[in-house]
């Protein structure tokens, strides 16, 4: 293991943060457990006084294929595992294509695309050493109940790969902004959706310094250039306010505010 200072306003999709001491795991290292871990911070909002944190180093990025299963490394970039998908006819990792950041990021919260979701293909997960069924892991809607740090996943091989299932995912993209994000900012309420209600409580486009509810899709918080947390967290604590005074809905951010 070793420390790396990686400059949050640059590293971040939402581009917010500060220069951070973080823990970079390697193979055999033993895993603390006074540390955060984080993936590629395509979903992360960073405090001036975050915990200790701790990422997997590039020893956890790789993709083997062997006799049926596909052993993926939990700091593997999704853009890589769509191609390798791709190349070898592999389906089910489509939706990956609109999900940006590293193979754990996205088991860390289940992410997914409509009906689309990571947890649907995996086989089991290697946490803290120990490879445990997918079975044995509590998961739901944007959500993961780990227990440890998760360092590879193991998928079954269908071939197939849908190249027109591709092509309309990324379609989907479309109604996103391209201005920095750490993309839905809050979970969709059971029967509802967090754009909807954050629209109907009049906080589309609003700003808060440089940061603003985008105009283009209201559940995405854009940083229009050198925003800071404080102005994130005033926007989001202000839309979590506005829509249980209206609705008596509590929305659920799906951003990671560390």
């Amino acid at each position: 293991m070793f420390f790396k200072t990686i400059d949050f306003s640059k590293f971040s999709s939402i581009r917010v943060g500060q220069p951070t001491e973080v823990l970079m795991l390697e193979r055999g290292d033993k895993i603390p457990n006074d540390r955060v871990i984080i993936g590629h911070a395509n979903n992360l909002l960073l405090s001036p006084t975050p915990p200790p944190l701790m990422m997997l180093s590039k020893d956890f990025s790789f993709i083997e294929l062997d006799d049926g299963l596909l052993t993926i490394g939990c700091a593997t970039p999704t853009g890589k595992i769509v191609s390798f998908a791709k190349k070898h006819n592999i389906t089910g990792f489509e939706f990956i294509s609109k999900l940006p950041g590293s193979l754990g990021g996205m088991i860390a919260m289940n992410a997914g695309v409509k009906s689309y979701e990571i947890f649907n293909i995996i086989d089991s997960i290697k946490i803290d050493g120990v490879w445990i069924p997918k079975d044995n892991i509590e998961h739901g809607y944007r959500f993961a109940e780990l227990g440890g740090v998760a360092t590879e996943v193991r998928f079954r091989v269908e071939k197939g790969f849908d190249k027109s299932l591709l092509e309309e995912l990324k379609d989907l993209r479309s109604n996103q902004p391209k201005t920095p994000s750490a993309g839905s900012a809050f979970k969709n309420p059971k029967g509802d959706y967090a754009g909807r209600l954050i629209e109907a409580v009049r906080l589309k486009g609003v700003s808060q310094g440089a940061m603003q509810w985008s105009e283009i899709h209201s559940n995405f918080l854009v940083n229009n250039g050198g925003g800071v947390f404080e102005d994130a967290k005033y926007l989001i604590d202000l839309a979590k306010g506005r829509v249980f005074e209206e609705f008596e809905i509590e929305l659920e951010e799906e951003v990671q505010i560390l």
